[in-house]
C-alpha cells in the first residue's frame, strides 16, 4: 500500500484535515483559504493526510491540489466525485496520494473498475459508505480503507450514532475513518474507541480562527475526565471548563454516588462507573471496576464500550500510598486512563511523567463528597490542557 494508507494506519488517532472554501451544508466556510499556506500548517500541526476539495461546488480546483502539493510532503488526499479513469489520472497529476471514492455514485462494477485503475497508478483510494448497505458493498469490494460519513449528503444531516455502530463493523483488517461531524476532542475520541484508525475533519477547521490550532487541539492527549458527579449544576461546570469525559458512580456504597447517568451535552463523552460488573445506563462507557476486600473497589478498572475493553484505568489503592504508581502505569501498554489523587497541583506533572491517554480525578475536586468545587474544576482542566 501507498504512503496515505501507512500514514493513517499508524498507532494512535491520526487526521486527515481538510482544506474547503466552501460547503453546500455550511455554506461559505474561508472563501479566501490559501491551499498552501493551510496544508503546510495542517502538516506542521500533527496531521496524519491532508485531503483538498478538487470540486467547484465546494470553491476547490485542481490548482489547489497543486498548491498544497509544493507546499507539503504529507499524503495528500483528492476529493471530488471522481467517475473515470481520467479523473484519476488528473489527480495523480497533480500530486495527489489518494483518491476518494463515493460509493453513493458507483455501482460495484464501477467501484471495481476505478479500485484497479488507482492501484495502476499507485493511488492510494478512500472507499466511503453513508449507510450499512454502502458499507457492507464496500467491505465485499476488499476497499482497504474505508470511511463512513455521519453527513447526509442529500439531506445534510448529521448522524454520529449512526457512524459510530458502522466504524464498529468493520473488519480490523482495513484503516478505518470517521468523517464529517466531530468538532471536540471527545467526538474523535468517540470514533476512536468505536474502531476509528483516523478522523476526517473539515468544516470544524476551516470555521476555527486557526484551522492548525484547532487540528492540533482535536488530537492532543490526554482527555481529561472529571468524576464522581452528582448534581446537573456540576455536569454543567466540567463541561464549561472543557472536559472530555463526565464520570457518574452507579455504586451505592460510594460517597459519590449518583442516583443515574445525568445528561451530558453531546460534545462529551458520559462514563458509568461499576464495581464487578456493568449494569444498564445512557452511558457511553462503562468504568468497570475489580473488587477488592475491604474496599469499595480495586483500583484498576477496565473501559468499556459495550462489550470490548477500549482502555485501562490505573489507581492509587483507596488509602496509602504508592510511590511507584506513576512508573507502573508508564509502563502499561495500550489506552490507559491514569487516576489516584489527581488536582490542579500535581496533574500535569503527572502527564509529563506517564503520557496517559485520559487523565481522572473525583474528590480533590471537591468541597464535599459528591458536591464539585467549580474554581477547582477549572483549575485542574486548565492545568491538564497545558500545552
Amino acid at each position: 500500500m501507498g504512503r496515505f494508507r501507512d500514514a493513517l494506519a499508524a498507532p494512535g488517532l491520526g487526521a486527515i484535515a481538510e482544506i474547503k472554501r466552501r460547503s453546500p451544508s455550511a455554506g461559505e466556510l474561508r472563501p479566501d483559504a490559501n491551499p498552501a499556506l493551510i496544508a503546510a500548517s495542517y502538516a506542521d500541526a500533527g496531521a496524519a493526510a491532508i485531503s483538498v476539495l478538487v470540486d467547484e461546488r465546494f470553491g476547490g480546483t485542481w490548482d489547489d491540489l497543486r498548491a498544497a502539493r509544493a507546499a507539503t510532503a504529507a499524503p495528500l488526499l483528492a476529493k471530488g466525485f471522481f467517475r473515470t479513469a481520467d479523473d484519476l489520472q488528473t489527480a495523480k497529476n497533480s500530486g495527489a496520494d489518494a483518491v476518494l471514492l463515493l460509493l453513493r455514485d458507483l455501482d460495484d462494477l464501477e467501484a471495481t473498475a476505478l479500485l484497479a485503475e488507482a492501484a495502476r497508478l499507485h493511488l492510494d483510494t478512500l472507499v466511503e459508505a453513508h449507510d450499512a448497505e454502502e458499507l457492507e458493498r464496500g467491505i465485499a469490494l476488499a476497499a482497504p480503507i474505508l470511511g463512513v460519513n455521519a453527513r447526509d449528503l442529500s439531506t445534510f444531516a448529521i448522524d454520529r450514532e449512526m457512524q459510530l455502530e458502522l466504524v464498529a463493523r468493520i473488519p480490523r483488517d482495513r484503516v478505518v475513518i470517521a468523517e464529517s461531524g466531530i468538532d471536540t476532542r471527545a467526538q474523535g475520541a468517540a470514533a476512536e474507541l468505536a474502531g476509528a484508525d483516523a478522523i476526517l475533519v473539515g468544516s470544524a477547521l476551516m470555521r476555527a480562527p486557526d484551522p492548525a490550532a484547532k487540528l492540533a487541539e482535536l488530537l492532543s492527549r490526554p482527555l481529561v475526565k472529571v468524576c464522581g458527579l452528582t448534581r446537573d449544576e456540576d455536569v454543567a461546570a466540567a463541561a464549561e471548563a472543557g472536559a472530555d469525559l463526565l464520570g457518574f458512580v452507579l455504586v451505592p456504597e460510594s460517597p459519590r454516588a449518583a442516583d443515574a447517568v445525568l445528561a451530558t451535552p453531546n460534545d462529551t463523552l458520559s462514563v458509568a462507573v461499576w464495581v464487578g460488573e456493568a449494569g444498564s445506563s445512557d452511558a457511553d462507557l462503562d468504568q468497570v471496576h475489580t473488587i477488592e476486600a475491604g474496599a469499595v473497589r480495586g483500583r484498576e478498572a477496565s473501559i468499556r464500550r459495550g462489550d470490548e475493553e477500549v482502555a485501562r484505568l490505573l489507581d492509587l489503592p483507596w488509602s496509602g500510598a504508592d510511590p511507584g504508581h506513576w512508573e507502573h502505569a508508564a509502563a502499561a501498554a495500550g489506552r490507559v486512563v491514569l487516576a489516584g489523587k489527581l488536582g490542579p497541583e500535581n496533574v500535569a506533572d503527572a502527564i509529563a511523567a506517564v503520557r496517559p491517554w485520559a487523565v481522572d480525578a473525583s474528590s480533590s475536586l471537591e468541597s464535599a463528597p459528591g458536591i464539585k468545587d467549580h474554581a477547582r474544576v477549572r483549575a485542574y482542566v486548565e492545568a491538564a490542557n497545558q500545552p
